[in-house]
Formats: C-alpha cells, sequence, structure tokens
C-alpha cells in the first residue's frame, strides 16, 4: 500500500507539559509527512483549546485572570470539552474525511492530566464526560513529550510572561506529569520521547518512533 494512503486520515496528537517543545515537535512531524510525499494541503494542524472560532474564545476564558472571581476547576474541564467537541466536529473530522492527517497540539489526555491529576477531579468522571463528548472517537498515535516540570516551567518563562495555567504550583506540574506516564504506559498507540534532550535528538527520536508507526499500519 502506498504511504500516502496508509497515511490518509490519520489523527497524531503531541501531549506533554509546558515547555516541552509541543510547537517546535508539531514542525518534525509536518516535516517527516512531507518527506513520505504528502503535500502540505493535506496537513492539517490543530491546537486545544481552541482551533475554531468559538473553540479560541473559549481558550480566552481558560487563559484570562479574572480579579474578583476565579475559575472554577469544574467549569474549566466542561469548557474543555466543550471547546474539544467544537474542534473535533467542525475541523478534526471533516479534514479526517477528506483523508487529511492532523497533527493536534493537546487532544484528550490533557484533560485527564490537567484537570483529573493536576486540578484533582476524578478520573472516571472525567471519563465518563469524554465518551458523552467525543464518545469513541481517540488519536490514532500520540507522541508524549516528556519533561521535568522545572526544566519545562523554565523554558516557558523563557518565551514571556506566563498565563494563568503556566503559573501555578510545580506540585500541580508534577502530578499531571505522573497521569501523562501512566496514559503512555497503558496505550499501545503511544509513545514516550525525552524532551529534556537537544532539540535534535527530539527530532531524530520523534522522526524514528514516527517511521515505527508507519510500518505498522
Amino acid at each position: 500500500m502506498p504511504v500516502q494512503q496508509k497515511l490518509a486520515g490519520k489523527f497524531i496528537v503531541i501531549e506533554g507539559l509546558e515547555g516541552a517543545g509541543k510547537s517546535t515537535a508539531i514542525q518534525y512531524i509536518q516535516d517527516w509527512l512531507i518527506s513520505k510525499g504528502l503535500s502540505e494541503q493535506k496537513i492539517e494542524l490543530t491546537r486545544e483549546p481552541g482551533g475554531t472560532v468559538l473553540a479560541e474564545k473559549m481558550r480566552d476564558i481558560v487563559k484570562m485572570d479574572v480579579d474578583d472571581e476565579q475559575l472554577d476547576d469544574k467549569a474549566e474541564l466542561l469548557i474543555m470539552y466543550a471547546a474539544r467537541v467544537q474542534l473535533v466536529e467542525h475541523k478534526i473530522k471533516p479534514a479526517l474525511a477528506d483523508n487529511k492527517v492532523v497533527i493536534g497540539d493537546r487532544h484528550n489526555w490533557s484533560s485527564l492530566a490537567y484537570q483529573g491529576g493536576g486540578r484533582g477531579i476524578d478520573l472516571n468522571l472525567i471519563r465518563d464526560i469524554k465518551q458523552v463528548a467525543l464518545g469513541d472517537f481517540k488519536a490514532d498515535f500520540t507522541l508524549f513529550l516528556d519533561i521535568e516540570p522545572e526544566l519545562g516551567l523554565s523554558r516557558a518563562r523563557g518565551r514571556g510572561e506566563l498565563d494563568r495555567i503556566e503559573r501555578l504550583a510545580i506540585d500541580f506540574f508534577n502530578r499531571s506529569r505522573a497521569v501523562f506516564q501512566q496514559l503512555v504506559a497503558d496505550e499501545p498507540s503511544a509513545v514516550c520521547i525525552d524532551a529534556s534532550q537537544s532539540f535534535t535528538d527530539v527530532e531524530t527520536a520523534i522522526k524514528q518512533q514516527l517511521d515505527t508507526w508507519l510500518a505498522s499500519l
């Protein structure tokens, strides 16, 4: 089967903590896809929360600071899923139906890790919400960029002012990381990449893992 046909309609997701290098990794994946013969028109990039007009407005709510009203943890979780539904139904699914490859900057695991591990919301409750919102929809392949929270946040600070979530206590990110690590350990269609390596080594590792995945299709 031709490579382009194998990859048609596949959803690849990058997950990781702040400062793990997701944006750079997405460029590596895009370069790899092009090297396999895909045109840029057959590659769709998305991010969460966001990716559609309404979902981007929901992203603004999650990121914003309000002096006299704190966003409740459960409200944050539900906004994340509302934005995710908009993105999946209005952008991701249509792109996959058009045989495009979709590269997602975060997806469902981020809610399990951040709102579950970080915020302490019951993981089974989150899974129930996911089932209502998305059913059995999931990524075809997930790459988790693993990094020590201290290093990741140091990198994030180097990009500029931290947002509401990036300013949370280090324990929040340690708990989130633990959930990410368990998720990747339990999912056959996922791999862990050491994101503390040099950019060159991370790129090599990502492309090797993508080659292995492609060979399995």
